[in-house]
C-alpha cells in the first residue's frame, strides 16, 4: 500500500531507539556494523538514517545512568556466515555472550555491543542469504 493510501491516523515503524552513555561509540559500531551512515541528528544524538529510509533508522540518544538488567527488546542481525560476522562485531568492540541457539531454520548467537546492548546474530540455514 503506497503512503498515499494509507487510512488516515494508521501507524507506521520509522525507527528504534537506544539509550547510550557513549552515543559516538556505540553508533559508530552499529554505523560500522551495519553499513549505515550517520544522517541530520539532534546535538548530542546520532541518527542512523532518516525516517523516510526503507530501513527503519538507528536513533542513539544520550543517558546519564547504565542499563541495569536485561532489555525486553533487542535487533535481530542477520548474516550469511556465523564465524565471520561473529569476528566482524568483535572487531568493532562488541562481543559475544556466550549463549548460542540451534534450531531447524538457523543458528542465533546472543551478542552485545559496546555498552552491553544484546542482539542476535542470526544465520538461515540453506538460504544462502541474509
Amino acid at each position: 500500500m503506497a503512503e498515499d493510501e494509507r487510512p488516515a491516523g494508521s501507524a507506521r515503524w520509522v525507527g528504534v531507539t537506544v539509550d547510550c552513555l557513549d552515543v559516538e561509540r556505540v553508533a559508530g559500531f552499529w554505523s560500522a556494523l551495519l553499513d549505515r551512515p550517520a544522517g541530520p541528528s539532534r546535538p548530542g544524538w546520532v541518527y542512523l538514517g532518516t525516517p523516510e529510509d526503507p530501513q527503519p533508522r538507528l536513533v542513539f540518544q544520550p543517558v546519564t545512568e547504565p542499563n541495569r538488567g536485561k532489555v525486553r527488546l533487542h535487533l535481530d542481525v542477520a548474516v550469511d556466515d556465523l564465524d565471520r560476522g561473529l569476528a566482524r562485531i568483535v572487531e568493532l568492540g562488541g562481543r559475544f555472550t556466550g549463549e548460542r541457539h540451534d534450531y531447524d531454520e538457523g543458528s542465533v548467537l546472543i551478542m552485545a555491543d559496546p555498552e552491553g546492548h544484546e542482539f542476535c546474530l542470526v544465520h538461515y540455514h540453506g538460504s544462502g542469504d541474509a
